[in-house]
Parts: structure tokens; C-alpha cells; sequence
């Protein structure tokens, strides 16, 4: 693949990004079911691993967690950075090899990471006395079932960009 097939690939994945992480922060925040939001930048990051395999799902979950961490300035600095960089690449391992990658390969990516993120941000919270682990843990469950309802929409969009962008040719 050549420079230029490498910057339309990761624009294309960049913009298919926007329209999601708008309904996320502008659309979907002012109308949170069961009392909480959901978290459609994971399922985004997890949609774009399970398609490409690790090292894009690392490189592209890289970028998505730097604007998580932006977005949620009540974690520790970074921690979200690294966090979303390893589930790419371990959610990317994972479709690649053992899982399809597909929409069902998609959802157990994203639930893994959707969990893993609640742990962490839990475990973070409980150092700081913020709440209790069943409160904390029932709010959880309900994020990550809200946001697992979102799965296939932005699967689809990431397919739809995967099956568009230039790929490497193997000869």
C-alpha cells in the first residue's frame, strides 16, 4: 500500500468515527435510559479491531483513548490512553484467531472491552471512596448493556468503511 492509500484508509476510519462519537457526546448524553449513557467510543475502537486485526486495533484504540481521556477528565491521566491501546490489541488478537470477524466476533470484543473499562474505572473510583461496589457495579451493568444495544449500527458503518478502504495486495 502506498502513503496515500495508508492516509485515505485512516481518514476514512477517522470520519466514521465522528458521527458516532457526536450522537455519543451530544445527542445520546442529554437523554441517558436507566440513568446512564453509554459508551459508543469502545464499541467503535472494538469494531475497527475486530475488522483489521491487532496492530490496527491497537494503533486506531490508541487514538480513540487519548479522546476518551479527554472526554472523561475524572480518571487518572493516561489511564484510559493505555487501556483502549491493549484492548485493541488484545481484542484484535482475539478476532483475528479464535474469534470470526464478524458481528458476533464484534459484540464479544466489545463486551470484553465494555467490562474491562467498567472494572478499571471502578477500581478507580473505589481508591477514591467515590461509592460503593454494588452501586458502582449495578450502574456499570446498565452501561454496558446500553451500549451493547448500539453494536450493530457501528458495526455496519465500520464493515461499510472496511469493505471501501484500499487494502494491502498480497502476491
Amino acid at each position: 500500500m502506498t502513503t496515500r492509500d495508508h492516509i485515505i484508509k485512516w481518514l476514512a476510519y477517522t470520519l466514521a468515527l465522528l458521527p458516532v462519537w457526536f450522537l455519543d457526546a451530544f445527542l445520546l448524553s442529554r437523554f441517558p435510559l436507566w440513568g446512564v449513557r453509554p459508551m459508543l467510543l469502545p464499541v467503535c475502537a472494538m469494531a475497527l479491531a475486530t475488522l483489521e486485526g491487532a496492530t490496527a486495533g491497537a494503533g486506531f484504540s490508541l487514538g480513540v483513548g487519548v479522546l476518551f481521556d479527554a472526554l472523561a477528565p475524572d480518571l487518572i491521566p493516561g489511564s484510559m490512553t493505555l487501556l483502549f491501546a491493549l484492548l485493541g490489541l488484545g481484542c484484535g488478537l482475539l478476532a483475528q484467531y479464535v474469534l470470526r470477524q464478524d458481528l458476533i466476533g464484534h459484540l464479544i470484543c466489545s463486551a470484553l472491552a465494555l467490562c474491562a473499562i467498567d472494572a478499571v474505572r471502578i477500581a478507580l473510583r473505589l481508591t477514591a471512596g467515590v461509592a460503593g461496589v454494588g452501586a458502582m457495579a449495578q450502574v456499570a451493568g446498565k452501561e454496558i448493556l446500553w451500549s451493547l444495544c448500539f453494536v450493530p449500527g457501528v458495526y455496519l458503518l465500520f464493515r461499510w468503511v472496511f469493505r471501501r478502504v484500499p487494502k494491502p495486495t498480497v502476491l
